[in-house]
């Protein structure tokens, strides 16, 4: 699961990096990269809103995954 994990992070960051540039800028990353509502864009849109979901619903199970065996 910390696979996982991990793969759902750098979806956000790429999400949140977009995001970032999409607000100073105006320019779509993802768009401009794979093509403005390509398939490929689309994949990634769609894996970065299912990152942000697992991330929202497995919050708590994600800190006690990653949290060391001597805290717990």
């Amino acid at each position: 699961m910390k696979k996982l994990d991990v793969i759902a992070a750098v979806l956000l960051v790429v999400g949140g990096i977009n995001w970032g540039v999409v607000g100073l800028t105006g320019s779509d990353l993802v768009g401009t990269l794979l093509g403005n509502l390509s398939p490929a864009s689309r994949a990634v849109y769609i894996l970065v809103g299912l990152a942000a979901l697992y991330q929202a619903l497995q919050w708590k199970a994600i800190q006690h995954r990653w949290q060391p065996a001597y805290a717990r």
